[in-house]
């Protein structure tokens, strides 16, 4: 579906459709504000919805080397699979930490000249 300015003009207006009257991005803008709440890809979330402060960081082992060797198939830098770094933030906490107790062992699988 085409996203063009007139519709989305239309779903935001749609949102306020038990407002009497409105016609204007300002008149929708000071509605959003007093009703203090905002928008992420046509959803309203209140302001209790919201999380407080900032996302929970995750424990990475990267190390900002990223070359993967061929032959393991492993991240010189980290010693992760191509598919482990891709997929990182979609794992558990427990799923990461995993993966992260059995990087260690890994480095043997990698070629030592490859190490520098």
């Amino acid at each position: 579906m085409k996203r063009d300015a007139s519709y989305l003009w239309n779903l935001t207006i749609s949102r306020f459709a038990s407002e009497p009257k409105i016609g204007s991005f300002a008149e929708i803008a000071n509605l959003s504000i007093s009703k203090r709440s905002i928008f992420l890809d046509g959803v309203t979330l209140s302001e209790a919805s919201r999380p407080a402060g900032p996302p929970k960081s995750i424990a990475t082992p990267c190390v900002m080397v990223c070359a993967v060797d061929g032959e393991s198939g492993l991240c010189l830098g980290c010693f992760r699979t191509l598919g482990e770094v891709a997929g990182w933030r979609a794992l558990s906490d427990a799923e990461r930490a995993a993966v992260m107790a059995d990087l260690p062992s890994r480095r043997s699988r990698v070629d030592p000249a490859k190490l520098g």
